[in-house]
């Protein structure tokens, strides 16, 4: 998707990717399609039950996967079909991304704690109440911390907490019987803690994006050496510029020290590298990372009166966006390492006694 948004300025690479797209999933729906009817389903279901939680969780991945692919595409189809260039932006993505994932957050923490085949209701709703009540007073917190209240982020830290306060029920569900000990925890199977981490990490990525894209700060300013600017409390101290000179390029480095409530924190290097072999310029931003937010500090042009032109960022917790990500990894792993889900040969000894041929066979 990335390539094809890349390549919709250029018509025929366009297309080209365009083809390529019809024939790969065309192809792949196309032979689904022809064996569909050798699927039999003979189970049926409550309306509250795990298989139509996974099912309404399926459904809506793959609705939002073709909320991208359209948005991507019809500006390409758009244009192949003479009618003009169109653009699709954030705002079409956001709208459509916030009505795919509230149903799907609210089934994926209810899914876990369903039974097989079907769950009454009324057992939930001690659970249900619990999470509601701290996703929502959780969620006023976080946004009350910023000073500011948005919907949206108010919306992201609701679900995002929602999902973890419903993993933990699920795991304490787990261990009713016998206790929340170390012991008891490891009896739980990897590919269980696989769908743990998997929740857990989808609920910090979540908390991220929503806290980040609602209040990220930032500002471009005229900046001289020994200028300061200010934005969330911080303070930017420009120091001034140095030449570069790499191994393949040259260039300036601006120096900026940042301060809070008169205190030190870090400098920043934001560098602007022109290559001369390629004839282009590049841009290093000045990043300060922490668990709670990143800084960034980017170089752009310079001005009159030996003036630069600065842009200044302030993000909170990005990072979580990438511990997210490093956590549902994880909980994949997990559930490829899971013993059931092993291959290996039955031993020799046992093959010559029952005189079977030697075959694979899933390890329980």
């Amino acid at each position: 998707l990335v390539s094809v948004h890349s390549f919709a300025s250029d018509p025929e690479r366009g297309l080209f990717i365009l083809v390529l797209l019809v024939l790969v999933i065309g192809g792949s729906l196309l032979l689904y399609g022809l064996r569909a009817n050798q699927l039999r389903s003979v189970g049926r279901y409550g309306l509250v039950s795990r298989e139509v939680m996974l099912f309404g969780n399926n459904v809506l991945l793959s609705a939002a996967t073709f909320v991208v692919l359209l948005g991507t595409l019809l500006p390409l189809v758009h244009k192949e079909l003479g009618l003009g260039s169109i653009s699709i932006g954030e705002p079409f993505f956001n709208q459509m991304f916030t009505l795919l994932i509230v149903p799907f957050v609210l089934m994926l923490g209810v899914g876990p704690l369903s039974r097989w085949k079907k769950q009454r209701f009324g057992d939930l709703q001690r659970q249900l109440l619990t999470a509601f009540a701290i996703a929502s007073s959780g969620a006023l917190l976080i946004n009350f911390a910023y000073d500011e209240l948005i919907v949206i982020a108010l919306l992201g830290a609701f679900l995002s907490i929602w999902i973890g306060v419903m993993t933990v029920q699920e795991v304490l569900l787990r261990t009713a019987k016998t206790g929340v000990t170390y012991t008891h925890l490891k009896q739980l199977s990897r590919s269980h803690w696989g769908m743990v981490l998997g929740h857990v990490g989808f609920a910090v990525a979540l908390m991220g994006i929503a806290i980040t894209s609602q209040f990220s700060e930032e500002i471009e300013v005229r900046m001289q050496p020994g200028d300061s600017a200010e934005l969330v409390g911080y303070q930017f101290v420009f120091k001034g510029v140095m030449p570069l000179d790499g191994p393949n390029y040259q260039g300036h480095a601006g120096i900026v020290d940042v301060f809070k409530q008169g205190e030190y924190v870090t400098q920043l290097m934001a560098e602007k590298r022109f290559y001369p072999v390629q004839r282009t310029t590049m841009t290093e931003a000045g990043i300060d990372s922490t668990p709670v937010r990143d800084l960034f500090v980017a170089l752009g042009e310079q001005l009159s009166n030996g003036s630069w032109g600065v842009r200044l960022y302030v993000k909170p917790l990005v990072t979580w966006i990438w511990f997210g990500a490093f956590i549902m990894a994880f909980g994949g792993f997990l559930c490829m390492a899971d013993k059931r889900y092993r291959l290996s040969r039955i031993s020799s000894a046992k093959t010559k006694t029952s005189g079977a041929p030697s075959r694979l066979q899933e390890v329980n």
